[in-house]
């Protein structure tokens, strides 16, 4: 079985285009969203390290991604990709997705510095959880049963076979709105799995979980960070308002780093207190309504570097 948490060493400081309001819902259907060079040039000049892969094509794909890449000195961080582990019929279905991207992990891969990509697996959720985000940590009744957790567990050892079969250690990023979003949820999958655990900061924080508590309690299944801020009082409101969990976006509960509710410092602590390496990706999911919002994305994460750049990363 490959290790847990991979090599305990540097810890690589990457962004993802979903925090240029770039990604499945913008890809395609807005005209202010940025192509997938600009986004890799701005990344690049902020300082980052890596890229995570966004929307499959966006940045490009095969050999020439990689020598995008390789162009810019970037590494990829990953991918990510939500699947329906307990639907085993959808799952089957869904493979050539999975399959897909790994592709695309092989065809970039000798073009790349840094540490490998990590296939980065989500739960694919339902309509209902989709419509009642942040409630599973008070109402365990939305989440699973016995049977759905013991198909769950099946699906997901298939897929993480799969990733390990190419070669790849998956990690799994807890997801709002999905069927792996409270602690309890989160401590499941980790039961039921060997899978390690991307720790998702922001995401931890608006299912009911406390990031720098899960790092301390999980350490050793954490081979993947997200890092990403968030307002607890929007999350709040959108619960509130019974609100879907398109509005976690729409709202901007994910914020700059510093701006927000996370301890970002304590999370730092806890990292180096395993001797965490390997990918670290800020994130800070957005989702423009204008030009000037793309823009003022590009200006966010620049600052994100120079604060993390502040505190040692």
């Amino acid at each position: 079985m490959s290790t847990q948490a991979g090599a305990r060493d540097q810890i690589a400081v990457a962004n993802a285009p979903v925090s240029y309001g770039a990604f499945e819902i913008t890809v395609g259907h807005d005209p202010n969203v940025p192509d997938g060079v600009s986004v890799l040039d701005q990344v690049a000049a902020a300082g980052y390290a890596g890229i995570d892969l966004g929307p499959v094509g966006y940045l490009g794909s095969g050999a020439p991604l990689g020598q995008l890449l390789a162009e810019r000195g970037m590494g990829l961080a990953g991918a990510y990709l939500e699947l329906p582990y307990a639907d085993h019929d959808a799952l089957e279905q869904a493979m050539p997705e999975l399959d897909g991207l790994l592709a695309t992990f092989d065809a970039v891969l000798p073009y790349l510095p840094g540490p490998a990509p990590r296939p980065t697996l989500a739960d694919a959720g339902s309509p209902q959880r989709r419509s009642q985000p942040g409630r599973s940590a008070g109402q365990p009744s939305l989440g699973l049963d016995a049977g759905g957790w013991r198909r769950f567990a099946e699906g997901l050892a298939r897929v993480v076979g799969r990733c390990r079969d190419r070669g790849y250690e998956p990690t799994f990023h807890p997801e709002t709105g999905t069927y792996v979003e409270a602690p309890w949820e989160i401590e499941e999958v980790l039961d039921r799995s060997d899978i390690g655990l991307c720790l998702e900061t922001g995401h931890m924080m608006l299912g009911g979980g406390d990031p720098v508590a899960m790092l301390a309690n999980w350490g050793e299944r954490v081979n993947h960070v997200h890092l990403k801020d968030a307002v607890l009082s929007v999350m709040a409101q959108i619960v509130a308002d019974g609100a879907p969990v398109t509005e976690i976006w729409s709202r901007e509960a994910f914020c700059a780093l510093g701006r927000g509710d996370l301890d970002v410092a304590g999370i730092l602590d806890g990292l180096r207190g395993i001797s965490f390496g390997g990918w670290l990706v800020v994130e800070q999911d957005i989702l423009p309504r204008s030009r000037e919002r793309f823009a003022r994305a590009a200006e966010e994460q620049r600052h994100n570097r120079a604060f993390l750049a502040e505190r040692g990363l």
